[in-house]
């Protein structure tokens, strides 16, 4: 019986440090590759540099990213830190700012 009581706070740090960090990381984990899984073709991406871009084309590990006008980039899926919705204003798209 001493010996139960005796690791019982090491189990309880176990079960702290499970539901503080091990478990909300795995969550976001598996949050990204989902979003990552549903990238298509027209999505406003925002890459882990920062970039801001729409993509063109999705492949199998990559997509190619417009991020001016005619100038497109290959990025590594996993580099895409935030999908926005189509109808967010993206750095190359010039018909979505009006003049005026």
């Amino acid at each position: 019986m001493a010996q139960v009581v005796t690791f019982l706070p090491f189990v309880a740090i176990f079960v702290m440090f499970y539901f503080l960090l091990i478990r909300p990381q795995q969550k976001k984990a598996k949050e990204h590759a989902a979003l990552i899984a549903a990238v298509k073709r027209g999505d406003t991406v925002v890459l882990s540099s920062g970039v801001i871009g729409k993509v063109t084309r999705v492949e199998d590990a990559e997509v190619n990213v417009e991020i001016a006008p005619s100038v497109n980039i290959r990025v590594v899926k996993g580099m895409i830190a935030e999908v926005r919705n189509r109808t967010a204003i993206a750095a190359n798209d010039t018909k979505a700012i009006s003049k005026g």
